[in-house]
């Protein structure tokens, strides 16, 4: 039986995970603008990218083996299914929409995405956003969940939808330093600018 000692009210937990992705949003800049400051912009951010694909692995790793020892096949539903986010307190509100005929998470309020905002660092803290096609693309190399909006991109909002992968997408997630920018957009065939 839980004390009342034990019951914490939703608004204290909320404000509490708040706190933490806010520290996280701050960790991401911090390492990042430290890297762009020593090495300069290029490399610095090419850095940064390199450090969001290892977290994406070690995400996408962990998962894919929890969902093989569960003995579930590694389909966008079971990637969902496994989220390692807080179920509240990360954003505002989250909502599930059919945007052309397919289905969207749309994320309004991102706690991350309005500390890069305050510090002015909407760029390089959206190369954080990666972690999503990265980590789906390492759970299993048939799909990707991309942003089609993203806060930092000057959306009102970000959404997230799952599609499929390319050869070129595939391939683009092997090299040494990957446009995840190229992926999200699909454009690896030709990819834009980063």
């Amino acid at each position: 039986m839980t004390t009342k000692e034990e019951l914490i009210p939703r608004a204290d937990a909320l404000k509490a995970v708040a706190l933490t992705c806010r520290r996280l949003g701050m960790l991401h800049i911090a390492f990042a603008a430290t890297l762009v400051k020593e090495l300069g912009q290029e490399k610095g951010e090419e850095l940064t990218m390199k450090a969001i694909k290892e977290y994406a692995h070690m995400i996408g790793e962990k998962k894919k083996e929890i969902a093989i020892n569960q003995g579930w096949e590694l389909t966008e539903e079971n990637f969902k299914k496994l989220s390692d986010l807080p179920a509240f307190g990360m954003h505002d509100k989250c909502e599930e929409a059919v945007v052309d005929g397919g289905n969207r998470t749309r994320a309004y309020g991102c706690v991350m995405s309005k500390v890069w905002h305050e510090y002015g660092q909407d760029k390089l803290g959206r190369i954080y956003c990666y972690v999503d096609p990265a980590s789906t693309m390492i759970f299993n190399p048939e799909f990707k969940m991309v942003h089609t909006k993203a806060v930092p991109d000057g959306d009102a909002f970000c959404e997230l939808t799952f599609s499929s992968t390319s050869e070129e997408d595939k391939k683009e997630l092997q090299k040494k330093t990957t446009n995840f920018k190229a992926i999200e957009e699909g454009t690896t065939k030709n990819p834009k600018k980063t």
